[in-house]
C-alpha cells in the first residue's frame, strides 16, 4: 500500500456514507453529522435503501447508483451485508471503512466472512480499514470519519487505537491536556491495514511529528520490526501496548482476536527497533505531549532547579540507573552562583534556589546553565506562601524558546498553579507533576535519538545455500525416519556447520566399549529422540572414572533404556555454563534464547531475547547489558569471557534459525564458555522438529 493510496483513504475528495441515517442514536446518523457538519470541504453521499432524502439531500439505494467517482465508503450496516456491498462496488470504490462488527471478534463464523472479504480485497485491489472499527478523524481536513463526537485540535500527533473506546477516551482527555493531532486512526479488527501498514503511512505524513499506538497484539511481526526500524530513524513511535498477563492475553482474544504474544520478547522486539514502551495510559499521554512539543535531546546532561529541598532529592533518586545524568556544573558557574544566590542555597546540582526563590533566582540561573550549555533543565516549583508563581512560568515559558535548550517545568501542587499549567499549555511546554515523571519521560526521549545515532543501518542476515544444504539432509534424513529429534551426533554435525562445538563424544557398544578413546573421566547418556530430559528419567550417569565403573553404567543404562543408542562425553572443565535456545514466536518467529544455564536456569532464570536480524556489533552492546553481563566485565577479579566471541555464536544461530524452519525447537544446555582460552564446547544439543 503506497501513501498515495492511503491518503486517498485518509485525505478523501468525496465520501459515501453506507448506513446512513437520521434516527437518534443510530450510528449512520452520527456519521451524517460528524461529516456534514464539522467542516468537511468534500463531496458527500448517502445510501439506504429505506431513505430517499436525508434531511435535504438525496439518498441513493446503493452505492453503484451514485454516478460521481467516490474515494472513500463508510459502511455502517449489519455485518452480514458487508461483502456483498464490497463486492458490488469493487468496480467504482476502492478505498473502505467497515465500522460494522460481527467479523473475527465473534468466533468462527465470523472469522471466515472476514477472510473472505479480505480475500476480495486482494482480488480487487481495495484498501479497508476495520472491521469493526471507530473509524478515523483528520483535523488537518476537518474530517471526522468516525462516530466519535468533536473535532479535535490541529497537531502533529497521530494516534492510532486497536480500541475504538479508548480512542474516544484519549480525545475527551486531549482536550483538558491540549493534545493536538494530524490523525486519530481506528483499527479495529485490522484485517487488511494493520498497524504496520499505518507506521508506514505516517512515517511519511509531513504533519506528523509523532506516532502513538494503542495496540492489544501485532498481527506480522516480521513486517512491523522492518517498518518501525524504519520510520523510527526519522519521528517517534511510542506504544502503550497491552497484554502483559496470560489472563489479558486471553481477553484481548476475546475482544478482537488478536494474538498477544510474550510480553518480554514484545518489549525486547520495541528496543530493537527503537519503539519508545509506555508503561501505562499515564506516560503514554506523557510522553506524546513530551515528544509533540520538545526537541530530541542531543545529550544526556541534564540540570535541576528547585525552591524545595526535598523535591530536588526526588529528582535526584530519579536518574538512578537512567541513561539521562545530572551534569556537573564547572567552577566557572559555581562561583558565578554563589554571587547571585543566598548563602544557604545549593550550587550543586540540583541547585535549590531556596523557599523564598522569585522570578529573578529561576532567570538568573536559567541564564547561566544557558551559558553553560546544558541542553536539558527541569525547573521544580512548589507553591510556597511567598511564591509569585504566575511570573516564575512566565520566565520558564521565555527560557523555553530558545532552541538549544529543553526547559520542563516540574510545578506540584493543586489551585496555586493551575493558572501556570494553563499558561504552560498555552505555550506548548508539558509540565510534570512529579519529578519522576519528568525525568522518566525525558530519559526515554532521549533513548530514542540514540537508537537513531547509532543505526543508521539495518542488519540483514544472509542465507548460506552451502551450509542450508549440509544440515537439511540431516535434517530430512531424521524426518524421513519420522524420528521426533536429531540423535546428538547428528545435532554436533549440524552445529559443526555452524561453527559451534561440541565435547569429544562417541557412540558406546559392547565391541568398542573398551576402546572409546576420550579419556576418563566421562559422561554416559542415553542418546534418543523419545528420552530428551536425560536427567530427570535416569539416562545420564556422571564422573565415570575407569573401564570397571564406565561397563557397569553401561549395562545398567542398557537394561532401563533396551535397545536405545548410548553415548560417552568426555566431562571437561568449565568457567561458565550457558543455555542457549530457539523459541518459535507466534508474532516474530525465531527467538534466540541465551542465559545462566546449567542446574541455575530455573533457579536464577537469568535468560535474555534477541530478534534476528543483527549484526555483531548490536549482539555484542546487548550482551554487556544483558541479565549475565558481569560473565563478559570480569567479576569478583575474574578474568572476562570474550563477548566477541560469543556473539560470533550467537550471529549463528540466528543463521540457524532462519535456515532451518523445520526446527520447532532447539537448545544447548549447557554450553560450556571460557575466561582463559577462546571457543566454547556443547554439552548437551536438542534440535527437536
Amino acid at each position: 500500500m503506497t501513501h498515495e493510496k492511503l491518503e486517498n483513504l485518509f485525505a478523501p475528495k468525496s465520501i459515501a456514507i453506507v448506513g446512513a441515517s437520521n434516527k437518534k442514536d443510530k450510528i449512520g446518523t452520527v456519521l451524517v453529522n460528524n461529516i456534514a457538519k464539522l467542516g468537511y470541504q468534500g463531496k458527500v453521499y448517502f445510501v439506504n435503501p429505506a431513505y430517499k432524502m436525508i434531511g435535504l439531500k438525496k439518498c441513493y439505494q446503493a452505492l453503484t447508483e451514485i454516478p460521481k467517482e467516490v474515494e472513500l465508503a463508510i459502511l455502517a450496516i449489519p455485518g452480514k451485508f458487508v461483502y456483498e456491498t464490497i463486492r458490488q462496488a469493487s468496480g467504482k470504490v476502492k478505498n473502505f471503512i467497515i465500522i460494522s462488527a460481527g467479523f473475527s471478534e465473534t468466533g468462527t463464523a465470523g472469522k471466515k466472512l472476514e477472510e473472505k472479504i479480505e480475500k476480495l480485497a486482494r482480488e480487487k485491489g481495495l484498501h479497508i480499514l476495520g472491521p469493526n472499527c471507530l473509524g478515523f478523524i483528520a483535523p488537518p481536513v476537518k474530517l471526522n470519519a468516525s462516530f466519535a463526537a468533536g473535532m479535535p485540535t490541529v497537531g502533529n500527533i497521530a494516534f492510532v487505537s486497536q480500541s475504538g473506546a479508548l480512542a474516544v477516551a484519549l480525545m475527551d482527555k486531549a482536550r483538558k491536556e491540549h493534545l493536538a493531532f494530524s490523525k486519530i486512526i481506528s483499527v479495529g479488527n485490522k484485517m487488511q491495514i494493520s498497524e504496520t501498514e499505518l507506521i508506514e503511512y505516517l512515517g511519511n505524513d509531513l504533519r506528523t511529528k509523532v506516532i502513538g499506538l494503542y495496540l492489544e497484539g501485532i498481527k506480522d511481526g516480521e513486517k512491523f520490526l522492518q517498518a518501525a526500524s524504519k520510520v523510527s530513524l526519522k519521528k517517534p513511535i511510542v506504544i502503550l501496548k497491552a497484554g502483559k498477563t496470560a489472563k489479558t492475553q486471553i481477553a484481548i482474544a476475546s475482544h478482537t482476536g488478536a494474538l498477544a504474544g510474550s510480553d518480554e520478547i514484545m518489549s525486547v522486539a520495541f528496543e530493537k527497533c527503537g519503539v519508545i514502551r509506555a508503561n501505562d495510559l499515564d506516560e503514554f499521554l506523557n510522553l506524546l505531549k513530551l515528544l509533540s512539543g520538545y526537541s530530541a535531546p542531543k545529550s544526556s546532561q541534564c540540570a535541576v532547579i528547585t525552591n524545595a529541598g526535598g523535591a530536588g532529592v526526588l529528582a535526584t533518586d530519579a536518574f538512578k540507573d537512567k541513561q539521562i545524568t545530572l551534569a556537573d556544573i564547572s567552577a566557572a558557574s559555581k562561583k558565578k552562583l554563589k554571587k547571585i544566590l543566598p548563602s544557604e542555597s545549593s550550587v550543586e546540582n540540583p541547585i535549590d534556589l531556596l523557599g523564598d526563590a522569585q522570578e529573578d533566582r529561576y532567570r538568573a540561573v536559567l541564564d547561566i546553565l544557558h551559558k553553560e550549555k546544558i541542553e536539558n533543565i527541569f525547573c521544580l516549583l512548589t507553591p510556597q506562601g511567598q511564591t509569585k508563581v504566575g511570573q516564575i512560568a512566565t520566565t520558564v515559558i521565555e527560557y523555553s524558546k530558545k532552541r538549544d535548550l529543553n526547559v520542563i517545568p516540574v510545578f506540584i501542587g493543586g489551585e496555586k498553579i493551575a493558572g501556570a499549567l494553563e499558561n504552560f499549555t498555552r505555550n506548548g511546554l508539558v509540565n510534570f507533576s512529579t519529578p519522576e515523571a519528568a525525568i522518566g519521560t525525558l530519559e526515554k526521549y532521549r533513548v530514542w535519538q540514540q537508537f537513531r545515532q547509532d543505526n543508521a543501518k539495518i542488519a540483514v542476515l544472509k542465507i548460506d545455500r552451502t551450509r542450508q544444504q549440509q544440515a537439511q539432509v540431516i535434517i530430512e534424513k531424521a524426518l524421513s525416519e519420522k524420528r521426533k529429534a536429531l540423535s546428538f551426533a547428528d545435532a554436533a554435525k549440524v552445529m559443526e556447520l555452524y561453527g559451534i562445538a561440541a565435547v569429544a563424544y562417541g557412540n558406546v557398544t559392547e565391541k568398542n566399549i573398551n576402546d572409546l578413546k576420550i579419556g576418563f573421566p566421562l559422561a554416559l547418556k542415553v542418546d534418543s529422540d523419545l528420552i530428551l530430559h536425560k536427567t530427570d528419567q535416569g539416562g545420564l550417569r556422571l564422573g565415570i572414572k575407569n573401564e570397571e565403573e564406565l561397563q557397569k553404567a553401561f549395562n545398567e543404562m542398557q537394561k532401563s533404556f533396551p535397545g536405545e543408542k548410548i553415548i560417552a562425553q568426555a566431562q571437561v572443565d568449565k568457567f561458565a555454563e550457558i543455555i542457549l535456545g530457539i523459541k518459535r514466536d507466534p508474532i516474530f518467529g525465531p527467538v534466540i534464547v541465551y542465559g545462566l544455564g546449567g542446574i541455575y536456569t530455573e533457579i536464577f532464570k537469568l535468560v535474555n531475547f534477541l530478534l534476528a536480524p543483527m549484526n555483531l556489533k548490536e549482539i555484542e552492546t546487548q550482551i554487556l547489558k544483558s541479565k549475565i553481563n558481569f560473565i563478559f566485565k570480569g567479576a569478583r577479579g575474574q578474568a572476562a569471557c570474550d563477548a566477541k566471541e560469543f556473539s560470533k555464536i550467537l550471529l549463528a544461530l540466528m543463521s540457524f534459525a532462519k535456515e532451518n524452519p523445520q526446527v520447532k525447537e532447539f537448545d544447548i544446555n549447557p554450553l560450556f564458555i571460557y575466561n582463559d582460552k577462546q571457543g566454547a564446547l556443547a554439552v548437551d544439543i536438542k534440535i527437536i522438529f
